[in-house]
């Protein structure tokens, strides 16, 4: 397995309630889409989110939230979640916001 199921789950529980939110399945993990756009997801050893780069720090402020390097370069905008993040239900509701946040000032995709 790729990716721990129980981290996904958490994650659709707390998106069900967002509008437009759909699965996709990349790079070996799951990602989750609102509109088109990602949102957060699960690899491997953790997850990602994609805060947008004015939400970057804010981001990295929280206990377990690192810069996102799949290919060995920063991806600016994106951080990589810790495992033990995911069972931490008040710093997982604080990446899970702020990416929303970002993804709802998104236009949607066609």
């Amino acid at each position: 397995m790729a990716y721990d199921d129980g981290h996904a789950q958490m994650l659709r529980e707390d998106l069900r309630d967002e509008p437009g939110i759909t699965e996709r399945k990349m790079f070996g993990g799951l990602c989750f889409m609102r509109l088109g756009h990602m949102v957060c997801g699960v690899h491997q050893g953790g997850g990602m989110a994609r805060v947008g780069k004015a939400a970057e720090a804010q981001a990295l402020e929280i206990d377990g939230i690192t810069p996102l390097s799949f290919t060995g370069r920063k991806m600016g905008g994106m951080v990589d979640v810790a495992e033990d993040v995911f069972g931490d239900d008040a710093r997982r509701a604080q990446i899970v916001g702020l990416a929303l946040e970002y993804a709802r000032s998104l236009p949607p995709k066609p």
